[in-house]
């Protein structure tokens, strides 16, 4: 039997990022995940990988060490806040984050080393996170970790960051707008109506960098033949970057029914995009993609939106 293409990392510690049953940022969304993927008959085409926790110095190549420090800090006191008030400084949550970024780095370190093809990890994406704060839910950046580990380890310069979460990816945006060598292209409700606010479509990064960004403010409502009719500028300029490793946000919060957004999409645009992105990755960059299921709020809506970005994978 062939090994699977795809590898799905997955268990008890990386379903621990959360911060409680009562916030919209809560324990039910790793489950909501593993329930889809047998809905769709999907669990046994994927390899599972169990999550690791990464070192210091992984979360020091992008975040500052007093925050870093900061964060262990009020994670083993487990009180306050570890932002203005959105993120609760939860026992443990230190950890938990460490495991977000530990299983996106492990994943990445698999492709590269060609065992799998592409990657998904469902708790991850968490794009909101700032060299030296943490908002949005988001403690520390993967995202941006993932980056610095791709030039670092594996010598890759040219990456392709590719967001569909409702919010803004500004933590990435702001952090790599005068980076020549980020491209990215995102998808999210405009700002005048979500945070983070941000994310104008005039916004195509700076210096150097002018150009890199592509950004997609969408209207309250807008729906998959809104994302559609959008799609073919942002792959066109994706063909003409011809990237050397995809990272795709895919965050459930896009889809109709969430309760703190108001976009529309249904499980539709998550496979066109998971679906095209992986056809470019397979044409420029041997195939070499990982997603990270970013937010989404209503456990109905991750279950269908993530798994269907698995299959487009496969």
């Amino acid at each position: 039997m062939t090994k699977p293409s795809v590898a799905v990392v997955a268990g008890s510690q990386l379903a621990d990022y959360h911060f409680g049953e009562d916030h919209p940022f809560g324990p039910y969304r790793h489950q909501a995940f593993l329930d889809g993927m047998d809905r769709l008959g999907l669990s046994s085409q994927v390899e599972w990988l169990e999550p690791v926790q990464c070192d210091i110095q992984s979360l020091q190549s992008f975040h500052k060490n007093e925050f870093v420090e900061m964060v262990r800090q009020r994670s083993d006191e487990g009180t306050g806040f570890l932002d203005s008030g959105d993120t609760p400084a939860r026992k443990g949550i230190f950890e938990a984050a460490s495991t977000v970024v530990g299983s996106v780095l492990e994943m990445i370190d698999k492709i590269m080393d060609k065992q799998f093809r592409r990657g998904f990890v469902p708790i991850a994406g968490l794009h909101h996170g700032y060299r030296d704060h943490c908002s949005g839910f988001c403690v520390f950046n993967d995202c941006a970790i993932a980056i610095e580990h791709l030039r670092r380890q594996h010598g890759l310069q040219k990456i392709l960051y590719v967001d569909i979460d409702a919010h803004h990816g500004d933590g990435v945006f702001y952090n790599y707008d005068s980076d020549s060598n980020l491209f990215m292209v995102d998808f999210h409700e405009d700002g005048h109506f979500l945070y983070p606010g941000t994310g104008d479509v005039d916004e195509t990064g700076c210096g150097p960098a002018k150009g890199t960004m592509l950004n997609f403010p969408m209207p309250m409502q807008a729906n998959d033949a809104d994302f559609s009719r959008l799609w073919p500028e942002a792959e066109a300029f994706i063909k003409l970057v011809k990237p050397e490793f995809i990272i795709l946000q895919c965050g459930a919060d896009a889809m109709k029914g969430d309760p703190i957004t108001h976009l529309e999409f249904s499980q539709k645009s998550y496979q066109l995009a998971a679906e095209r992105l992986s056809h470019i990755a397979d044409e420029v960059c041997d195939g070499r993609m990982i997603a990270l299921g970013g937010g989404g709020y209503n456990k109905e809506n991750i279950s269908l939106a993530w798994p269907v970005v698995v299959r487009a994978m496969l």
